[in-house]
């Protein structure tokens, strides 16, 4: 199961992903790691698009785990359908007046179709998400038989 856990920057992703990982017996694959290894700090329009392929091929191509967490801000609809997760995680914790970078605030769109969206931060967030993508996960599952 291919999980997005987006957001603003500094809104919380990794240490959502770190608290996730153990609960869910996934990999990682961290978005700035994936723009050092292509050397591709392109935040044009197109550098999103093209961020947003390979981070679906890179987690597309993980099959030694059951769950893969990407982190990353996937500041648009199209970015996210691009990627295409199987369960969206938004971190809404950044009021936009407070976000630094002001080119991606300008272009963030607000995901309507988010699984889980997490406005504070609460003890067992991690344990919520994961039930909630456990149950995904297994209702998947039941529908495939």
């Amino acid at each position: 199961m291919k999980i997005l856990v987006m957001g603003l920057s500094q809104s919380g992703k990794t240490t959502l992903y770190k608290d996730l990982l153990p609960l869910l017996d996934a990999v990682h694959i961290e978005n700035n790691a994936v723009r050092d290894l292509f050397q591709d700090w392109d935040f044009t329009h197109e550098g999103r698009i093209r961020q947003a392929r390979r981070m679906a091929m890179l987690c597309d191509s993980v099959d030694y785990k059951p769950h893969v967490l990407a982190d990353f801000i996937c500041p648009t609809e199209e970015t996210r359908q691009i990627f295409g997760p199987d369960f969206t995680v938004w971190l809404n914790t950044i009021p936009p007046e407070k976000y630094p970078f002001a080119d991606t605030n300008a272009l963030f769109e607000q995901p309507q179709d988010a699984d889980f969206e997490v406005s504070a931060w609460e003890a067992g967030n991690a344990r919520k998400i994961a039930a909630a993508i456990a149950h995904m996960a297994t209702a998947k599952r039941r529908q495939i038989k």
